[in-house]
This record gives structure tokens, sequence and C-alpha cells, in this order.
């Protein structure tokens, strides 16, 4: 199937204001992309790019004073398969692990490992390890938060969103995340598009998805608490330890973001949309 993705931003500035963006489609689809969702702004500013420590590619402007259009489209082909599921994937012991993964069992800005580390250890100490305990991780987290959009808040950490059972997205995503590290499974913050494909309705606020990779059976699984099913047509954008490595926009300086939109829609080899599996990305 081919996926249009893409993204609208305008915001207000009082004055001249450095941005950052991670907006742009994650170097592990680059095979998949058909049409290269580069960034555009209106007026036109210099934009300039980097790979973060991460490797997720960022880019830098200026908005000038005044009204700035940020907006981006592409088209990426995927399988149309759901996320894998690998019920056998064992866990690693500590030890054992990879040196690359263990930046991913220490806490973090939005994921206090300190703070849930004995709780953890009380809700999940006697699970079988590997898959069936992240699976244990994320059913719980999927039943103890209750999506409510309205009540979003970018403070908001994982020990938030254990003790105020409220959040979107992301408030799923560190919980479960911080949850995996007391278990000492590695686990990371992705970002990106995350469309209605295959699933029923009602749909999702449009906005940016996240969703959590984890180290089992030697090699990084998508998971998904706030949905616990597997999903169809991701499209990855960003990694990180959690939010505030992978935030979509930072600014520096005072500004109003005016509006936003973003899509995920199945589309023909013409570029229509087909309506029935189409949708609103996910918040």
């Amino acid at each position: 199937m081919r996926i249009r993705v893409g993204y609208e931003f305008i915001y207000g500035f009082p004055q001249p204001t450095p941005m950052i963006l991670t907006v742009s489609t994650h170097y592990s689809r680059a095979s998949d992309v058909v049409v290269p969702d580069h960034l555009t702004t209106d007026p036109s500013v210099p934009i300039t790019a980097y790979r973060d420590g991460f490797g997720n590619w960022c880019t830098r402007i200026v908005a000038p004073a005044g009204r700035i259009r940020i907006a981006g489209n592409g088209v990426v082909r995927d399988t149309g398969i759901p996320d894998p599921v690998v019920p056998y994937a064992q866990q690693y012991a500590v030890q054992n692990l990879p040196e690359d993964t263990l930046v991913f069992l220490l806490g973090s800005r939005y994921c206090e490992t300190d703070l849930l580390s004995e709780i953890a250890w009380k809700l999940f100490g006697h699970s079988q390890r590997g898959w069936s305990l992240v699976q244990a991780i994320c059913n719980y987290v999927h039943h103890h938060i209750t999506f409510d959009y309205q009540n979003a808040r970018p403070t908001r950490t994982a020990w938030g969103a254990y003790s105020e059972r409220s959040g979107v997205c992301r408030d799923f995503a560190h919980l479960a995340i911080a949850f995996c590290r007391c278990m000492n499974i590695p686990a990371r913050y992705c970002t990106g598009y995350l469309g209605d494909i295959g699933a029923p309705p009602p749909y999702g606020v449009p906005d940016f998805a996240a969703w959590i990779e984890v180290y089992v059976g030697g090699g990084w699984y998508i998971f998904d608490p706030r949905n616990n099913v597997p999903r169809i047509g991701r499209v990855l954008i960003a990694r990180g330890r959690d939010a505030a490595d992978v935030a979509i926009v930072t600014t520096f300086g005072p500004n109003t973001l005016e509006s936003f939109h973003i899509w995920t829609d199945e589309i023909t080899e013409s570029g229509a949309v087909i309506p029935a599996v189409s949708s609103a990305a996910t918040a």
C-alpha cells in the first residue's frame, strides 16, 4: 500500500526565533519513500539540517517575526502487515545486552525509574520474562490510564501518568518504558504517523502518535500500550529515550501556535485517498 503523510503548522512570532523541527520520515524507511516529505516554509527562510545523537533527522530554521507556515507532504510505501508478534522472544540478562542498548535501561527526563522501580517489581516481579513480561506491562498501562486528549500536558511524566491515571499516547508510552526499564528490559520512545488503516471507527484526533520499542529476542520490537493491538501503517519519524529527545517542534522564544494539521491516509496509485480505511492520525 501507499500512505500519504504530512503536516502543517502555522505559528506567530513577535520576533525572529530559532526553531528545531523533527518531522522527517526516519532513515530506516528510506527505501520506502516514494515522495520525500521535504520541509517547506512560507515565507521562505534558510533551512539547514543535521542528525542528532540517535540518528534522527532534524531541521533548523530561524522563523521571522510575524506569521509562518511550516509544512511537509510525502508518500511512503508500506507492506500493510500489522506489527509483528514474537511471543517466544527471550529477555537478555543485563550483562549480556549489547552496549548500545544500555542507555535505554536508564532513567530519563520523562521516565523516572527510581520512583517506579519498587512498584514495577511488585506488579510484574512474578511474570514470565521476555515478550510475555512486556505484554503484561502494556496490558497494565493500557487499562491503568484513561485516554483524555483534553487533559494533555507536556510536563506529565511516567510517574504523573501512573498517579493521575490519565493522559495521551506519550503518557502511555512513558509509563510502559519506565516499567520495562525497571524490569531490566531496554525500551525506547518512538514518534511518527499512525493512521486508522484497518482499525474500526470511531477514529482519533489528528496528531502525531507515540509508541515504544523494546529489546527482546536479539532485536527491537514495537509495542503500543495506547492501542495495545498490532496496527498497520506506522511511519517512524524519530526514536529516543523519551519525548524530550524527539520533540516535534522546539522553539527558542515566545510564540503562538495558531493551527496544526496532521494527515495519514492510504492512497491509490493515482494519489486518491481511500475513504474506507483512511483517517486522521491517532494521538
